[in-house]
């Protein structure tokens, strides 16, 4: 079969955790050419459900990261059922055995991609959504010296305690299908999977995106159309991996490593890249209120509102046009 990506053998990974990750791989795909000075790099991480095919969203011929100018390094996240996961890692670590991962361990595994493999010499830009904005804040805590610049979009440095309970909630819908055992499953957990998605649906778009019906716009002429493509996006997924990225995400915190111990305002304070960090006004899971917060800390850094009814969901590829072009200003505005 065959495949349209690149996978870096790892070996045995040591995690923040202590526990060592035997065989650990991460996959990507690169576009573009690397520039002599070796320093024309745009890093793209990967979203909750995201992968590196659905981040060709986010640039192209007509876009701010365009691959005859950039080349492009669009790597999977731990836990997204194709770098190293529960559903693809063999004992004594599948399934519900696989150990907790932290942005810690993803950045300092893209690093030593980069580094040892790629051999880039700096990088112009990371950025990303929702989960691979966090990454891009945590890139520029944990490798300043490396980073010139970063663009979270909707996502934050550190996950604020309302967005860990949204997660939780999120989280008790899949755990309590019966056959979820504990995540030793030998059967889908179908129905837990299919309450996963709709309660995350609740949470995606905002209060006005129902209101108005701009699910319409869509294609789903019901509410329960839309709910309904939520549950087959979610059966799609495993469900330990889909807790093995939540539990990423519940820990975000770029301070949160031996580098700043807990000292959130010095792990901000220590951020040299260049920064913008774009927030939806009606984003449910990151808070620009949480933005100004954090941007207050970052040298060099401000804080954009889009306005959008769309709320969390504003970012994904396809559903607001002017969107994409103020998040290419965005990228324009660093970059140039």
């Amino acid at each position: 079969m065959t495949v349209d990506y690149s996978e870096y053998s790892l070996g045995s990974f040591e995690l923040q955790s202590g526990v060592t990750l035997p065989d650990a791989r991460l996959v990507y795909k690169t576009y573009g050419t690397l520039n002599k000075n070796r320093d024309n790099v745009v890093v793209l991480p990967t979203f909750y459900t995201g992968n590196h095919k659905r981040n060709e969203g986010f640039f192209g011929s007509n876009r701010a990261i365009h691959p005859d100018r950039h080349f492009i390094v669009s790597v999977n996240m731990f836990g997204n059922g194709i770098s190293s996961s529960p559903s693809n890692t063999p004992a004594p670590f599948n399934a519900a055995k696989f150990p907790e991962i932290t942005l810690f361990d993803n950045i300092r595994a893209q690093y030593k991609l980069l580094t040892e493999v790629l051999d880039v010499r700096k990088i112009a830009l990371v950025t990303g959504w929702s989960m691979a904005g966090c990454q891009s804040f945590q890139w520029g805590a944990q490798y300043p010296e490396f980073v010139g610049a970063i663009l979270p979009f909707c996502a934050s440095a550190k996950t604020s305690e309302h967005n860990i309970v949204f997660l939780e909630g999120v989280k008790a819908a899949l755990q309590a299908d019966s056959l979820f055992e504990e995540g030793n499953y030998t059967k889908t957990p179908v129905k837990g999977l299919k309450a996963f998605g709709r309660v995350y649906a609740g949470w995606a778009f905002s209060q006005t995106f129902f209101r108005e019906e701009m699910y319409r716009l869509k294609g789903f002429e019901t509410v329960e159309a839309l709910l309904q493509n939520w549950e087959k996006d979610h059966l799609e997924w495993d469900a330990n991996d889909l807790l093995c990225k939540l539990g990423t995400w519940q820990h975000g915190d770029i301070s949160a490593n031996d580098l700043y111990n807990g000292d959130f305002k010095a792990a901000l304070n220590a951020i040299k890249a260049k920064t913008i960090v774009i927030a939806c006004d009606n984003d449910l899971y990151f808070r620009s209120e949480d933005n100004q917060i954090e941007i207050e800390q970052i040298p060099h850094s401000e804080l954009r509102i889009f306005e959008s009814a769309w709320g969390h969901c504003v970012a994904s590829p396809g559903n607001e046009p002017v969107f994409e072009k103020f998040l290419d200003q965005a990228i324009f505005d660093l970059l140039e």
